[in-house]
């Protein structure tokens, strides 16, 4: 009686460490340890190990140890990790269609980006699922600019560049074919030696993330016009969310849409304090004139149509920029 007493407290005494570990997300990031993305991923993982009873929760590998996002995509679907933090680069492995949030030159404001993924939500998360992911949240990067260790105020200034490009990503390659650059193929991972050694000396990405990977060291001029927006999303492997419960599933993807919107919203604040930090360092933003501008903008549509039938359909594309055109026309932009 004593033996069976004592057996069912230690049952009772352990069984909530064993539940703890029933639903552990390995999650992969680039973003380094302490920076705003990793804090509020520990936010979200302390409400979903709170609202789960301790059943779910999120083991953060930050910094890019996992790897590049490619890299990251290929260890999900082999079962190393289960979920991550993905940019455009990392979404094109999955799924195409949704680049085109990144496309060149396609958006002017936040209000736009809102309006399109919301608008278009439904079709983006098919093609996340068809790609063998779920949909946690959209995780937005900010608006992407071009900086350099030289002014920049034209596409001629460009191609006198040594512009880095994100290795494989379609996207940027679209964009400095249809501009007439020829740029230098990289992973994320070796830019900041590149831009040490002077192999590059022009990068592309939103302002905060300049300062988070201390690029902006090498560089001291930005381009007032952003080259592009880039969407982010937080997915996890659609075999793995399968496998977990619905009421596991609920909390999950509640609290995603939740935390990550948050995180969209801190992203577009700290792009804002990055650019006034840039200007304090020294930095000065070249704003091109309306010409250049308006090439660019022509520009964009053409590096568009070099993406149909790779990345999106033209329907799609044609769905999106009609939906923007009339937006802009409801609001007066």
């Amino acid at each position: 009686m004593k033996r069976s007493l004592l057996l069912m407290i230690i049952t009772a005494l352990i069984a909530p460490s064993l539940t703890a570990q029933q639903y552990l997300v390995k999650f992969a990031t680039l973003a380094p340890e302490g920076t705003t993305p990793t804090k509020i991923m520990r936010d979200f993982d302390k409400a979903i190990r709170e609202q789960s009873g301790g059943r779910l929760g999120f083991k953060i590998y930050a910094g890019g140890v996992a790897g590049d996002e490619k890299d990251v995509v290929r260890k999900i679907k082999l079962g190393q990790y289960s979920a991550a933090g993905f940019t455009g680069v990392g979404i094109n492995e999955i799924a195409k269609k949704v680049r085109v949030l990144d496309a060149p030159f396609l958006f002017k404001n936040h209000d736009e980006v809102d309006f399109i993924v919301n608008k278009f939500d439904k079709e983006f998360q098919q093609a996340i699922e068809e790609g063998g992911f779920v949909l946690l949240g959209w995780a937005e990067v900010g608006l992407v600019y071009i900086y350099s260790d030289r002014p920049v105020a034209s596409a001629e200034d460009l191609k006198k560049t040594k512009i880095w490009m994100w290795e494989g990503d379609p996207i940027a390659e679209a964009a400095f074919q249809a501009i007439g650059v020829s740029p230098i193929p990289l992973s994320i991972t070796d830019v900041s030696t590149s831009l040490q050694t002077g192999m590059v000396n022009t990068v592309y990405v939103p302002p905060y993330e300049l300062v988070a990977l201390s690029w902006f060291t090498r560089v001291k001029y930005m381009m007032g016009v952003p080259l592009a927006n880039s969407e982010g999303a937080v997915l996890i492997s659609k075999k793995v969310f399968d496998a977990m419960p619905k009421d596991i599933q609920d909390i999950l993807v509640t609290n995603g849409r939740k935390y990550f919107r948050q995180l969209t919203v801190a992203s577009r604040d700290e792009n804002l304090k990055a650019i006034a930090t840039l200007k304090e360092k020294g930095f000065t933003v070249i704003m091109p004139t309306k010409e250049v501008a308006a090439q660019f903008e022509a520009t964009g549509k053409k590096a568009r149509q070099l993406l149909v039938g790779k990345l999106f359909s033209q329907e799609f594309l044609d769905q999106v920029e009609s939906s923007l055109h009339a937006y802009r026309q409801e609001h007066g932009k």
